[in-house]
């Protein structure tokens, strides 16, 4: 990796000399990054906001405008790259979910996978764990933290910790691999057992993912392809 272009309102509080930072406050226009996204290989989306937290109104422009303006973007300065995206449990790319948040979510992913990337990497994590302290924005937010290592063990398949989800994000984007994913495959099968990855355990999944990138093999997508377009995959 030759250099690290972080986008985003507040610095990281962190230095390196392959990284550089750009300070963008207004996502409804992203013109003016133009030429920071130029000669890119690939983008990890992550600009998103609390259910609840803001109007219906600042939630889809925030889920679905801010992410179709910074993909329009992205596409004309660097039309090869690759796009990885973090989306939602329970995104519904049909439009029919009573819920903003599932509905809002789902069009963005249309959206995504419209833009003409050629590789794209939709995430639907159920609770991210955050390893670093911080605010939580609501008592359910508080009440998942606290109970966390409790409910690893109980529900393993829909928690995960945020660092492990960066790394299998990065990863993605970085190789452009197609990922194949076995759920309890069937012995008198030659081929796997193949679901939706976003009904899959978060855990299971990441497991799944560093040990196929670290072989260093090709996979195949599970999930939606659309051929010239190369591997969709939902995580």
């Amino acid at each position: 990796m030759n250099s690290v272009t972080s986008i985003g309102r507040k610095k990281l509080g962190t230095s390196h000399p392959k990284l550089k930072e750009v300070l963008h406050q207004n996502f409804a226009d992203c013109s003016a990054l133009s030429d920071v996204l130029s000669g890119q290989d690939g983008a990890v989306f992550c600009l998103g906001t609390y259910t609840g937290s803001v109007s219906d109104a600042e939630l889809q422009r925030i889920t679905v405008d801010y992410t179709v303006e910074f993909s329009r973007v992205l596409r004309g300065s660097s039309p090869g790259a690759a796009f990885s995206f973090l989306s939602g449990n329970g995104a519904d790319p049909t439009g029919r979910s009573r819920l903003a948040f599932a509905r809002y979510k789902g069009e963005a992913e249309n959206a995504v996978l419209a833009a003409g990337f050629p590789h794209v990497y939709l995430f639907r994590p159920a609770y991210i764990y955050p390893v670093e302290p911080r605010n939580e924005p609501n008592f359910s937010y508080w009440l998942l933290r606290t109970v966390y290592p409790v409910f690893r063990v109980l529900f393993p398949n829909q928690v995960i910790r945020a660092d492990d989800l960066a790394r299998a994000m990065v990863d993605l984007v970085l190789r452009q691999t197609w990922i194949r994913i076995e759920k309890n495959p069937s012995p008198r099968r030659s081929e796997p057992s193949l679901t939706p990855i976003e009904l899959l355990g978060h855990s299971e999944l990441l497991v799944a993912l560093q040990r196929g990138l670290r072989s260093g093999h090709g996979h195949e997508a599970c999930g939606r392809s659309r051929g010239h377009h190369g591997g969709h995959v939902r995580v």
